[in-house]
């Protein structure tokens, strides 16, 4: 038998389709328009960046941008610089935040709740309020002008938010797995290890991500703790490109597009494991 409500309702369906593709798109359009802007500038004549009105379209390649970083500043130091504080952050973050995670959602202990909820107030302190604090005992550690305060604190599992995060995850793994383990003679660091982990990979890819984007682009930190511009990350490097008078602008787009490719990169391989663990942290049962 025929649907008659239903063909009369696929018109009104087509059309608010239509117009949600329509939204979508001109989002999208908009909000690719400054990362076209930032690609069109790295390879465009100094003379063609500020002529007005704008012009998109390069009048020469210049591609000998990407290579006036390396001339000009220690960008290859600074570029591994971050490297090491992102493979050491990321590490330390995975781990580290899992444990206390796991703790909080799988153990039963006196306190744990009231220790949650201790997580959940540092998670609503803003970073600025902790920087002074924390300087002055780096200070009194002798770390100032060291890379110890941008990589130390994360392996003393200092991410509420991963902590959160992770635990609400890890609530969702039913708790019959657990007993079958502990029969089986799964010790706490096995159900941690065996259980949790292999079934977070989801959760884990999204806290990953993260850390690495948070790393990347960490500019108050190295700023405050840093002196030595040899230690300097890529973000704080990036700022030597604009001077008081006059800024690299070609420069400036090119270098910042060196520092976001292996963000994109990761994102776009991982944009599996980290919409899945957005969708599924929080949901319990």
């Amino acid at each position: 038998m025929i649907n008659v409500r239903r063909i009369k309702a696929r018109p009104q369906e087509f059309v608010l389709r239509l117009l949600l593709y329509v939204v979508v798109s001109a989002g999208a359009i908009a909000f690719a328009i400054p990362f076209v802007w930032m690609i069109r500038t790295a390879i465009m004549p100094t003379w063609q960046i500020y002529s007005f009105p704008p012009e998109w379209i390069p009048a020469e390649l210049h591609f000998e941008n990407f290579r006036e970083p390396f001339k000009v500043f220690p960008f290859t130091r600074w570029y591994m610089n971050t490297a090491m504080l992102v493979v050491l952050n990321v590490f330390a973050n995975v781990l580290t935040n899992s444990m206390a995670a796991f703790s909080l959602s799988r153990l039963r202990y006196p306190g744990r709740d009231a220790l949650f909820l201790v997580v959940l107030a540092i998670m609503m302190v803003p970073y600025h309020v902790r920087l002074i604090p924390q300087y002055l005992l780096y200070a009194r550690l002798g770390w100032i002008n060291t890379m110890y305060p941008l990589w130390v604190p994360t392996f003393l599992a200092d991410n509420s938010f991963s902590i959160f995060l992770l635990r609400q995850f890890f609530m969702t793994i039913p708790t019959e797995m657990d007993d079958a383990a502990v029969i089986d003679g799964c010790g706490i660091f096995s159900l941690y290890w065996r259980i949790a982990l292999p079934l977070s990979l989801p959760a884990l890819g999204v806290v990953a991500i993260y850390q690495f984007t948070w790393t990347v682009n960490n500019f108050m930190a190295p700023l405050i703790f840093l002196e030595d511009t040899r230690l300097f990350p890529i973000a704080l490097g990036l700022a030597f490109f604009k001077g008081a008078y006059y800024t690299r602008m070609a420069e400036l787009m090119a270098a910042t597009l060196m520092v976001i490719s292996p963000m994109l990169v990761l994102f776009f391989l991982a944009q599996r494991y980290f919409v899945q663990g957005i969708v599924m942290t929080g949901v319990k049962g």
